[in-house]
């Protein structure tokens, strides 16, 4: 009952799925039924099985009818409880529990703070008792009259009309997945049809995916053929002749450039924050739009997925997200061929620098493993950190120790590459007081932060001696949101990319489409080294086709100028044509462009698996 209550609000109320057709309400209830029949089930599998198969004296004891009063009482707030959360992470994500939801449960202590932070927990929890405590008195007479009910139903025959309640968990894992809930072309209403413990029972289900099980595939060597074809007008050669061999070799065209690299990887910064790529008369960023003009910016330029870890390991690794989990969480993840080896290979201190506890999503992990030092919040002496929050210090706190490591660098005749990775502009966005909107009321502020903080750490580095001979780079790690009517919403998937070092690189506009995987080589290409890699992205100053590898979940796609296509679970297929607003309309398969896509996935996918993204490089890491 609740459900169907949840969907009728949500059908109506929530902004996303205004619009929608009256018709398909009734059909979006009758599958929310059955995956809400198929949830409870599962919940009940304990009680179920009990019944069936504890002795006769148990199920008839006065102990028995006590623990069935408080079995119902749990369920009853449990189902409270889940309406409640299932709201809130509706406002955050638009979708019900997915993928997200399973991450989140792995790192309880940040994500309970986070929630303590945002929300009146103990009004909440005291309203949810209070409810839990009203509606278990309100059937306690329906609840009596069962227990009362008798024998009759605890015989052999009220044993055996279990057996259905038995059969649908089992039918349920063979035969039904989330796919059921496709009832529309629209997204929003098609995640209200589903259910949300279902779809946290599915996510836990599909954390990982075997590509040619679940996508459209082509023979394995084909796939490899593919990659390889859309990867050699960039011009870079490829060191053998075995398809599966990615491995590329840049040769230098002149001297190297040994820069210093400070790359701002910026928690949930949208490209539309910014007035540099779209005037919305918020005036969030005045700094960055400053910065902007005087840098080379990639207008185009598109997160690879809509989560942290998908935007860390675009950018550190170079390679298209691979489906379920992403790379930095898997096992199998050490001394990959990452960003990090030609810095080593050159003498540079590199150091992954996070404001929070970097065990959180195995970054520490993913990060030792692949080059770099750690620095986290567990590195700061209580004297650095001026300001902290459940996810962790404020921006300003870990650029200031990015300012101080720098200097050690420089001291020890070093250069440097400093990868950070913000926290600020993240719920319960609350801030140093130092910006106009004041702190925890919103994202808005939260992102007029980040700007100041950014201000903050450039202008303190131009009083150094390091600052003349240093790239800053920044980047989101994906926008706010990426949720939207599609499965893949390219507008929530473009972000800035701004590479800032005035001696060396002059202001301009570069328009290529374009997306994460390619920022390594397109560093690398500045600074002209000479290395040898797998990387899959291209250099954006040189040669080599316009496309950005987007994704999520269980859908990956392909974006190309005015085109998208797109891969879905279930060997599933679409294709659109994108308008200069970045709105997508169904149109007929471009069979060229789906072979290209499949080849980027499935060979990145069969990459890892079969361990050929290894560098060969020995490292020691720290599980932490």
């Amino acid at each position: 009952a609740l459900a169907v209550v949840d969907r009728i609000v949500l059908f109506v109320w929530s902004p996303p799925a205004q619009g929608a057709s009256w018709v398909e309400l009734p059909m979006m209830l009758l599958v929310g039924a059955l995956y809400d029949l198929i949830a409870i089930s599962w919940f009940l599998l304990p009680a179920t099985l009990w019944s069936l198969l504890a002795p006769q004296r148990l199920l008839t004891s006065g102990a028995q009818r006590w623990i069935t009063r408080a079995f119902v009482f749990i369920f009853l707030g449990l189902i409270l409880f889940n309406t409640f959360a299932g709201w809130v992470f509706w406002e955050e994500f638009t979708a019900r529990y997915n993928f997200i939801a399973v991450d989140y449960l792995v790192y309880t202590t940040e994500v309970l703070d986070n929630i303590n932070e945002s929300y009146p927990m103990a009004a909440i929890i005291a309203g949810l008792v209070a409810l839990t405590a009203l509606s278990f008195w309100a059937l306690r007479g329906p609840l009596r009259a069962r227990l009362q009910a008798g024998q009759a139903s605890r015989e052999m025959g009220g044993r055996l009309a279990l057996v259905p309640l038995l059969a649908l968990p089992v039918i349920s894992w063979l035969f039904i997945d989330d796919s059921l809930a496709t009832v529309s072309g629209d997204r929003y209403r098609n995640e209200i049809a589903k259910d949300s413990l279902y779809s946290l029972m599915a996510a836990f289900r599909s954390n990982s995916l075997d590509f040619e099980s679940n996508f459209a595939h082509l023979d394995e060597d084909e796939a490899f053929a593919a990659l390889r074809e859309n990867l050699a007008p960039d011009g870079l050669a490829f060191v053998s002749d075995n398809p599966r061999d990615l491995r590329r070799h840049r040769v230098a065209t002149g001297p190297e450039k040994r820069l210093n690299v400070m790359l701002i990887c910026v928690e949930s910064l949208s490209a539309s924050f910014l007035d540099t790529f779209e005037e919305d008369g918020k005036d969030l960023t005045p700094y960055l739009d400053q910065l902007a003009a005087e840098s080379l910016v990639y207008t185009d330029f598109y997160a690879t997925g809509g989560r942290t870890v998908r935007g860390l390991e675009a950018l550190s690794l170079s390679v298209p997200p691979t489906p379920g989990r992403s790379i930095v969480k898997r096992p199998g993840n050490e001394g990959l061929d990452s960003i990090a080896w030609p810095f080593v290979d050159r003498g540079y201190d590199l150091r992954f620098m996070y404001g929070g506890q970097g065990y959180f999503d195995n970054m520490n992990y993913f990060f030792s493993s692949n080059g770099f030092d750690i620095v986290d919040r567990a590195n700061l002496d209580e004297s650095e950190i001026r300001f902290a929050n459940a996810w962790g210090v404020s921006d300003e706190d870990i650029f200031a120790r990015a300012i101080k490591e720098s200097d050690a660098s420089a001291a020890a005749g070093k250069p440097f590459f400093n990868f950070i990775m913000t926290t600020s502009n993240h719920r319960p966005y609350t801030y140093p007081d130092v910006v106009e909107i004041p702190s925890g009321t919103g994202r808005s502020g939260a992102v007029q932060y980040t700007d100041h903080a950014i201000r903050q750490l450039i202008e303190d580095a131009r009083s150094h001696e390091w600052f003349d001979d240093t790239i800053f780079i920044v980047v989101g790690d994906h926008c706010a949101s990426s949720a939207g009517r599609r499965d893949l919403n390219v507008a929530k998937h473009h972000i800035p990319l701004i590479l800032y070092s005035p001696k060396h690189i002059a202001p301009r506009h570069n328009d290529r489409v374009a997306s994460q995987i390619d920022l390594a080589p397109t560093l690398l290409a500045l600074l002209n080294f000479d290395y040898t890699a797998r990387f899959f992205g291209h250099d954006l100053e040189g040669p080599g086709t316009d496309r950005a590898l987007i994704g999520n979940y269980q859908t990956l796609g392909l974006l190309e100028p005015g085109e998208l296509s797109a891969l879905k679970t279930r060997g599933q297929t679409e294709s659109f044509t994108v308008t200069p607003e970045n709105e997508l309309t169904d149109r007929s398969a471009d069979q060229a462009q789906l072979r290209a896509a499949i080849g980027w996935y499935q060979a990145a996918a069969a990459s890892f698996l079969s361990g050929a993204m290894e560098s060969g490089r020995e490292v020691v890491a720290e599980r932490r």
